[in-house]
């Protein structure tokens, strides 16, 4: 499978990782919701946001220390 679709297994050391990587995204989401009025703009921002957790989770979900190793590789 070509490695733009495969689905990334993380072991426990990657799914803390995750964790992280969604509150720091949540705990700035959070800051800006209460500097900014609600309208087209911060929708754009929660969508650009949630847009770029999920690229920070496939890019570290990506290093072989965050996988439980493929049997199928």
């Amino acid at each position: 499978m070509q490695k733009e679709f495969k689905v990334h297994m993380l072991n426990e050391a990657g799914k803390a990782k995750a964790r992280a990587i969604a509150e720091a995204f949540d705990a700035c989401l959070t800051q800006l919701v209460g500097l900014c009025p609600p309208g087209r703009e911060m929708a754009l921002v929660r969508t650009k946001m949630e847009e770029a957790c999920f690229f920070a989770k496939k890019a570290m979900a990506e290093s072989k220390d965050n996988t439980v190793s493929d049997p199928e590789a």
